[in-house]
């Protein structure tokens, strides 16, 4: 099975077009997803240190949703143990 990274870059693309998609203003998804404006600018510019609650509230706002799937037993990138905490 493939596996599929998703960068900053990917998620500020994801926000821009599904806002876009939307009809909606960056100030107007801002106020929606409680976050500043300047947040959605930097976020759609793929950032790499947008905080990650405050993106999880703009997907949100916006519909859409996250998922994270851990790596299996044989995926070597990941120490077992590491899935224990």
């Amino acid at each position: 099975m493939k596996k599929r990274t998703v960068t900053p870059a990917d998620i500020g693309a994801i926000v821009r077009t599904t806002r876009k998609n939307a009809g909606l203003r960056q100030h107007e998804l801002a106020g929606t997803a409680g976050v500043g404006l300047r947040f959605i600018v930097d976020l759609e510019a793929g950032k790499p240190t947008a905080q990650i609650g405050k993106v999880l509230q703009v997907l949100a706002a916006l519909g859409c949703s996250v998922d994270v799937v851990p790596p299996t037993e044989t995926d070597a990138t990941v120490p077992a143990d590491a899935l224990d905490t």
